[in-house]
């Protein structure tokens, strides 16, 4: 049941998000007055349909523009979602989380993804969103990297506005081929750019393990028989890692699915 709610609320954050029809119509963005509200999850502000700005384009900007390198309204907006709830945004109201729980589906067999290898999103967050933006004046993670902005903007945009067209270069095949990739990705590997690559989870990770709402784990109760471990997005066993493994997208899955109830939501 749990699963089903998480699901449910997945879809229901993709159409908040992205409520504006009209914009697939006039083929342009909207820009009225819910713009400079940040969304939560990683959805491009690009999109024709979408309401609010992307928080990581919005840091860029500041890091490449801004008089004090940084904007105090999104970084607190994103400290409060994550000081109540760390990444429970990745679970429950990401859109592109929801698209990568749909692609594993398909049954082809699984490749697992390194901790160490995890770490690359941090990098991903301090040298492209951070010092590469600062250095070049350029939001490069939108730029080169975003795959979700190559989803539900580049690609979109291009095929409804012609004149966009003949503005095609290099970096659009470039990304249109990394946004190729994770899709492979997705398919044989749980949430390969939530772990690896997305910046927005990387903050959110910061406060997994001092957020209002956490995971706890008694270990006198777990039998280690990995029911958690099996129906965790992310592939990991919590009763190893712990409730405040910066990996969690707090999906809370594994407090439903544990047989001896060893796994709970505890506020603190």
């Amino acid at each position: 049941m749990m699963k089903l709610y998480q699901r449910l609320a997945q879809i229901l954050s993709v159409c908040l998000y992205n409520a504006y029809i009209p914009g697939f119509f006039k083929a342009s963005i909207y820009q009225g007055m819910l713009k400079t509200i940040p969304c939560p999850g990683l959805n491009c502000h690009s999109c024709p349909s979408a309401l609010s700005t992307c928080p990581i384009g919005v840091l860029q900007l500041f890091v490449s523009y801004g008089t004090y390198h940084i904007s105090l309204y999104v970084v607190g907006f994103l400290g409060a979602i994550g000081a109540l709830g760390g990444r429970i945004i990745c679970g429950w109201a990401c859109p592109f989380g929801l698209l990568q729980d749909l692609v594993f589906k398909v049954p082809l067999p699984e490749i697992k993804i390194y901790p160490l290898v995890e770490k690359t999103r941090y990098v991903v967050l301090i040298g492209l969103v951070g010092v590469a933006a600062w250095i070049t004046k350029e939001p490069w993670f939108c730029k080169a990297i975003c795959p979700a902005g190559t989803l539900e903007a580049g690609i979109p945009l291009v095929i409804l506005n012609s004149d966009l067209r003949d503005l095609i270069g290099g970096l659009f095949f470039f990304k249109a081929a990394v946004l190729g990739v994770l899709l492979l990705l997705m398919m044989i590997s749980k949430r390969p750019f939530c772990r690896v690559l997305c910046p927005l989870g990387a903050l959110y990770s910061l406060f997994n393990k001092i957020s209002f709402f956490r995971i706890a784990v008694d270990n006198d109760a777990c039998i280690s028989c990995d029911a958690c471990h099996k129906e965790c997005p992310v592939g990991i066993r919590i009763y190893q890692e712990g409730g405040g493994s910066s990996s969690c997208v707090r999906c809370f899955r594994c407090v439903k699915d544990c047989p001896t109830k060893a796994i709970s939501i505890t506020r603190g």
